[in-house]
């Protein structure tokens, strides 16, 4: 298959002086380099963030968890919405 894609020129000089020690086209240098590049991301798990915890004992004071407007002012504190964005 044929397609067409952009290269920084830096890379693209890079590639064909490794195609050129190779002995090998440009295409196929980079077709090898993107098979390693899909193998590689196919057989790696996907990196997942480590959230925070808090190891508190409830809520504070004054936050009602069954209203969002008590949560969102917590959240907050204090200020409104319309200036936080």
């Amino acid at each position: 298959m044929r397609t067409t894609v952009r290269l920084d020129d830096a890379l693209y000089r890079e590639i064909k002086a490794t195609a050129a020690r190779a002995g090998r086209p440009v295409g196929e240098v980079i077709a090898d380099a993107l098979r390693a590049f899909v193998a590689a991301d196919r057989g790696s798990p996907r990196a997942v963030a480590e959230l925070p915890v808090w190891h508190g004992d409830g809520l504070l004071p004054g936050v009602d968890a069954s209203t969002n407007a008590s949560l969102r002012a917590a959240m907050d504190e204090g200020v409104s919405l319309d200036a936080s964005r």
